[in-house]
């Protein structure tokens, strides 16, 4: 095994030019990640100089059995944290062999956005607040929690201390370490309400920028996970009953709402917001209407609603923000397993674009 961790961190820069890419792909339900590696003659920090590859999509349910092909595309390019020296993992999107986007690409619809000179003179941030849950690998139940049977109720765990409080924290440092060496603007970490659920945040982040950071941080922590022989589940609502579930609050703000002035600003793009709320529900992931409850920190699924300071509302204006009269606000709807491409577009495009 010695052996083998050697051969694993040998530092390939004391012996060739040569580089590893770690293509990263979506799959074909949304929410899977897919890579492979290649080879490169030389160090690269520029997508643009980085080749297209492709690879068997009817084994990812993306493309048909007799026109499997799928193109990758590079778009961000991040140091890799496994294999570190110059060695690099690339975050592409995808696309036919005729150029166009497949069905599971949001990442082009999303660039085109964030491309409009109205949403580019906004310069939007965000900062997404992913929540997780470690799972046991062989009975898919909670880390920490006892085969079967349930701990004691939620109270202690939040940002708690202790082996009998905190469940790996091993892994979510080792994320929190490699996410800051590969150039991921992780901003924090911190244990959650339901014991074995943690989050971590991306931001802030301009733009497409955040859909990517967020897309290679979720890739990084299941690498980890991977190793330490844990199941890492985004599922909005992983335990029924008395349990909180899991979100991924996204934090926003434009230049308007960052300058003097800018509380009415905010209000006027929650009030678009809520005009629109079926429409964001239904992008905003998978089983959400399970955590959207009224109940355990969100807001009914079926209601718009906004607070300054409240959690049990959909939209939360933070007390700093309404002091200084500008600043960000807080969408509480997105589910933990919503697409960072599909959420943060969405609402740049309604706040900013879209005429009620």
């Amino acid at each position: 095994m010695s052996l083998l961790n050697d051969l694993i961190n040998l530092n390939l820069s004391d012996s060739t030019e040569k580089i590893i890419a770690e293509y990263i792909w979506i799959g074909g339900s949304g929410m899977d990640l897919r890579s492979k590696a290649t080879t490169m003659s030389g160090a690269v920090s520029d997508p643009s100089k980085l080749p297209k590859w492709n690879y068997d999509g009817s084994s990812t349910e993306q493309a048909p059995g007799d026109d499997s092909e799928v193109i990758l595309y590079p778009q961000a390019v991040f140091r890799d944290p496994f294999r570190r020296g110059n060695n690099i993992l690339v975050m592409c999107d995808t696309y036919t062999p005729a150029g166009e986007p497949i069905r599971t690409n949001k990442r082009n619809n999303a660039a085109k956005i964030f491309s409009h000179p109205d949403v580019v003179a906004e310069e939007p941030w965000y900062g997404i607040e992913q929540e997780y849950t470690l799972l046991q690998k062989e009975v898919k139940w909670p880390l920490g929690w006892p085969v079967g049977g349930y701990p004691g109720p939620q109270g202690p765990y939040y940002c708690g201390i202790g082996a009998d409080k905190a469940f790996g924290r091993d892994i979510v440092d080792s994320h929190y370490k490699a996410c800051l060496y590969s150039g991921i603007n992780i901003s924090g970490i911190n244990g959650e309400v339901m014991p074995g659920q943690w989050e971590f945040q991306v931001g802030p982040a301009v733009g497409i920028s955040a859909g990517d950071e967020l897309w290679v941080a979720r890739y990084i922590l299941e690498r980890i996970t991977e190793i330490a022989g844990v199941v890492l589940s985004f599922d909005p609502k992983p335990i029924q009953g008395d349990w909180n579930g899991a979100g991924a609050h996204t934090n926003y703000s434009t230049k308007s709402m960052r300058n003097d002035g800018g509380i009415d600003v905010i209000k006027k793009a929650i009030e678009k917001l809520g005009l629109r709320h079926k429409e964001h529900i239904a992008a905003y992931g998978k089983g959400n209407e399970r955590r959207l409850t009224g109940r355990h920190e969100t807001a009914d699924i079926h209601t718009f609603s906004w607070g300054v300071a409240n959690r049990g509302a959909s939209v939360r204006v933070g007390r700093d923000t309404e002091q200084n009269g500008r600043g960000y606000f807080e969408d509480r709807r997105p589910a933990s397993n919503m697409d960072p491409y599909v959420v943060t577009s969405m609402i740049a495009e309604t706040t900013i674009l879209w005429k009620p």
